[in-house]
C-alpha cells in the first residue's frame, strides 16, 4: 500500500494497532483521539484515507463524513464502530462512506478493504439526508448485534434501501422480517410517503389492487407473509405489478416458507415468485447468531426500565442459561421472555431459577427451521448459497469457492457421523461409505478434534 492514512479513535490500543500495521504495509500514519485534530488534517490536505470511530470524546465521527466530502471531494473514509446496529450502517451508506466495519474488527480484512480505497477513485460525493442522523427510531428496533451475520445484513440493507429492486425477506418466524422491511422504507428515499401493509383481504374485489396502489402514492408496499396467499390473490398481485406505471411503489415482501420448494411442490406462482425476488435479504435466526443473545436481553431490560419498569439485570448463571437456550420463537420470544423476567423476578439480579421457571414449559432444542417442513435438502443448501450469493451485492465471491463450500459441508459431516458411532472411525468410514485412510486424512485437514465419544441414541 501506498499513501498517508489518517486514524481517529479514543481507544489508545486501536489507534497503536493501526498505525503498526498500515506503517509495515508501507503507509503513513497520523494517529488522533480527536476529531478536531481529524478534521484539521483534512483541511490542511492531508491524507489519502480517513479510518474513523463513530463514538468520539468530542463528537460524532458519522457527522462529519458531509464535511469532509465537502472540504476533500474523493477522500475515502472507513468507518469503525462498536455501536453495532442496522443504524450505524446505515447511517454510514446515507453519509457516503467508502466502507464499514463492526469492532471487534478482523485487521487483515480491515488492510484489504484500506488497500481497495487507496486504489480505487471515489465518486462524486452526495448530499447526506440530514433527517437519516435526526431520527431517533433506530433506538427501538431489536435489529442490534455484533455477529458478523448480522453484519452483514446491515450492509445488505444499506446497499438496497434506495434501489428500485423489489426486496423479499425471509426468515423464521419472530426474527424481525417486518422491521427490516419498516427500516428500508423510513431510512430510503421514499421514507416521507406512504407504508402500505397488504393483507389477503386488501386484495379482494376487482378494485382491490387499484386501491392499495392509491393508498401507497409511490411509497412502499409490503406483502407480509406472502406464501399464506391464495392462488387467486397471487394472481392479483401479478396482474396489479403488471400494471405499475411512473408512480410506482417500492415492492417488498416477507416470507417464513421457502418460497422456490413452494413454487416447485405448485403452491407459489412462478411469475409471482420473479417479480418479488430482486434482491432476497435473510434475516438469520437468533441460533445463527448465538453471540447475540446477552446483547439483546440487555436491549430488552433496558427498553423495558424506559417503559417504567423496574431496574433489572441477568446474573452470570443467568444469562448463561438465556444464552444455551434454542429460541425457537427468536427475537420475539427473547422479548416477551425478558418482560416477564423484569416483572416476575424477586431482586434486581436474575437468577438462573427464575430464568428456569420462565422457560420451564417450554422445549430446550427445537429442530432446526430453515424453510418450512419437508424442505428439502438441496433446496436448504440452495438458499444459504444465493443467500451468500446476494450479501456481496453485484460482485462476485473470492475464488475459491469450491473447496470453500466442501470444507463447510463435510466438516460437521464427519464431526457427526463420529459422535453417532461413538468416535469409532473405523464404523464412521464404512458409514460415510469411504476408505479408512481418506477419513483420517479428512480429519487431519479439517482439525477434527477425534476423543472416544458416547454414541448417540
Amino acid at each position: 500500500m501506498d499513501g498517508t492514512v489518517l486514524v481517529a479513535d479514543d481507544d489508545r490500543t486501536i489507534r497503536t494497532v493501526l498505525t503498526q500495521a498500515l506503517t509495515r504495509a508501507g503507509c503513513k500514519v497520523h494517529a488522533t483521539s480527536s476529531l478536531v485534530t481529524l478534521m484539521r488534517w483534512v483541511d490542511e490536505g492531508k491524507g489519502d484515507l480517513v479510518i474513523s470511530d463513530v463514538v468520539m470524546p468530542d463528537g460524532n465521527g458519522l457527522d462529519q463524513l458531509p464535511k469532509i466530502a465537502d472540504a476533500r471531494p474523493g477522500l475515502p473514509v472507513i468507518v469503525i464502530s462498536a455501536q453495532n446496529t442496522i443504524m450505524t450502517a446505515i447511517q454510514a451508506a446515507e453519509a457516503d462512506a467508502y466502507d464499514y466495519l463492526p469492532k471487534p474488527f478482523d485487521l487483515p480484512d480491515l488492510m484489504k478493504r484500506a488497500a481497495r480505497a487507496l486504489e480505487v477513485k471515489r465518486r462524486a460525493p452526495v448530499t447526506r439526508n440530514p433527517d437519516i442522523a435526526a431520527t431517533e427510531q433506530g433506538g427501538d428496533l431489536p435489529l442490534v448485534g455484533r455477529t458478523a451475520v448480522m453484519q452483514e445484513l446491515y450492509r445488505l440493507v444499506a446497499r438496497v434501501m434506495n434501489t428500485q429492486l423489489p426486496v423479499l425477506i425471509t426468515g423464521e418466524s419472530g426474527t424481525g422480517k417486518s422491521l427490516i422491511a419498516r427500516a428500508v422504507h423510513d431510512f430510503s428515499d421514499r421514507r416521507s410517503l406512504p407504508f402500505v401493509v397488504v393483507s389477503a383481504s386488501d386484495l379482494e374485489g376487482m378494485d382491490g389492487p387499484s386501491t392499495v396502489l392509491n393508498r401507497a402514492m409511490g411509497g412502499s408496499i409490503l406483502f407480509d407473509e406472502v406464501s399464506d396467499l391464495s392462488e387467486p390473490a397471487q394472481a392479483r398481485i401479478v396482474r396489479m405489478l403488471d400494471s405499475l406505471g411512473d408512480n410506482a411503489p417500492r415492492i417488498m415482501a416477507t416470507s417464513q416458507s421457502d418460497l422456490m420448494v413452494r413454487m416447485e411442490d405448485g403452491h407459489f406462482r412462478e411469475d409471482l415468485f420473479y417479480r418479488l425476488g430482486g434482491v432476497t435479504v435473510a434475516v438469520p435466526s437468533l441460533r445463527e447468531r448465538v453471540d447475540d443473545i446477552p446483547l439483546l436481553a440487555d436491549h430488552f431490560l433496558a427498553r423495558a426500565e424506559r417503559d417504567g419498569g423496574p431496574v433489572r439485570r441477568f446474573g452470570d448463571a443467568a444469562i448463561d442459561l438465556v444464552r444455551a437456550y434454542s429460541w425457537p420463537g427468536n427475537v420475539r420470544q427473547l422479548e416477551n421472555a425478558v418482560r416477564r423476567l423484569v416483572f416476575t423476578a424477586a431482586e434486581e439480579e436474575i437468577t438462573r431459577g427464575e430464568v428456569e421457571m420462565v422457560l420451564g414449559n417450554q422445549p430446550a432444542i427445537e429442530p432446526l427451521r430453515s424453510g418450512g417442513e419437508g424442505e428439502k435438502l438441496s433446496a436448504s443448501v440452495a438458499k444459504h448459497l444465493r443467500r451468500y450469493f446476494d450479501l456481496h451485492g453485484g460482485v462476485l465471491p473470492p475464488p475459491g469457492l469450491y473447496n470453500r463450500i466442501l470444507k463447510e459441508v463435510e466438516g460437521p459431516l464427519i464431526e457427526i457421523a463420529l459422535d453417532s458411532t461413538g468416535g469409532n472411525q473405523a464404523k464412521c468410514a464404512d458409514l460415510l461409505g469411504i476408505n479408512r485412510n481418506t477419513l483420517r486424512k479428512k480429519i487431519t485437514d479439517l482439525d477434527i478434534r477425534v476423543t472416544r465419544r458416547r454414541k448417540l441414541m
